[in-house]
């Protein structure tokens, strides 16, 4: 996997990377991460990868963090540790 750029967002970390003739989007927020993969064949560029991380887009991802967390959560407390 090739590392291409950190991508600046004020809530989390965000980084592009190719392989497998994919693009693939690292997003990531304390102990969680999600990870977006686009093949090349349905963008142009990497340019074209990062306008996919518009605003409607992040906020789902903000809100796809917290469910993350209350399943966590959740597990942890059913299992008492």
């Amino acid at each position: 996997m090739r590392f291409l750029k950190e991508i600046s967002h004020p809530a989390f970390r965000v980084g592009l990377y190719y392989w497998n003739n994919k693009y693939l989007i690292k997003i990531e927020a304390g102990q969680y991460e999600q990870t977006y993969k686009i093949s090349e064949m349905d963008v142009t560029s990497e340019e074209e990868v990062i306008q996919l991380l518009d605003e409607p887009f992040m906020r789902q991802v903000n809100e796809r963090f917290g469910q993350m967390h209350e399943d966590f959560t959740d597990t942890i407390e059913r299992h008492e540790f």
